[in-house]
């Protein structure tokens, strides 16, 4: 046996490398062992790093607006309710923090069904100068969380729009 019949990349085929291997119990674990990994990943059909997890990485999809005389933050928590919901703004930072917990048990004739499922989020985004943290507003509908930022008056008179020329 070579080194390079335990390097699974290595190998140029199956089929071809296998002869003779059979006889060798390293050989066969290996096989046994790059299979089992192969099927694992296969099932998930990612990579480890990018499993479907409910929120990737402890991360919740959202946008982040400014219209005419606001700020507006849209979020989407699929599944929490608005008491799981705690938001909080500063001058310069608004902070959503969320956990979702859900807890099913069932008992029939036969068999015993429990299923538990817990997630978090913790997000904080950057406001621009001039946001009103004092007059925001939040609202939540269907699994989606909504914040309004008014900008101050001061704010909103040093927007200078610059007119766009074609050379």
């Amino acid at each position: 046996m070579q080194i390079k019949d335990l390097i699974p990349w290595a190998r140029k085929d199956e089929a071809g490398d296998a002869k003779g291997s059979d006889q060798n119990p390293i050989a066969a674990l290996q096989r046994e062992m790059n299979q089992v990994f192969e099927n694992f990943m296969n099932r998930f059909g990612k990579g480890l790093g990018q499993l479907d997890w409910p929120w990737g990485n402890s991360e919740a999809k959202s946008d982040v607006v400014q219209t005419d005389g606001a700020v507006e933050v849209s979020i989407e928590l699929p599944g929490m309710d608005m008491k799981d919901i705690e938001v909080t703004v500063t001058d310069d930072m608004l902070t959503v923090k969320g956990e979702k917990k859900i807890e099913r048990q069932e008992e029939k004739k036969g068999y015993y069904l429990s299923e538990r499922s817990y997630g978090a989020i913790y997000r904080t985004i950057p406001l621009p100068p001039g946001v009103d943290g004092e007059k925001a507003e939040a609202t939540f509908k269907n699994g989606v969380l909504t914040i309004r930022l008014p900008q101050t008056p001061e704010a909103q008179a040093r927007v200078k729009h610059i007119e766009v020329k074609g050379a």
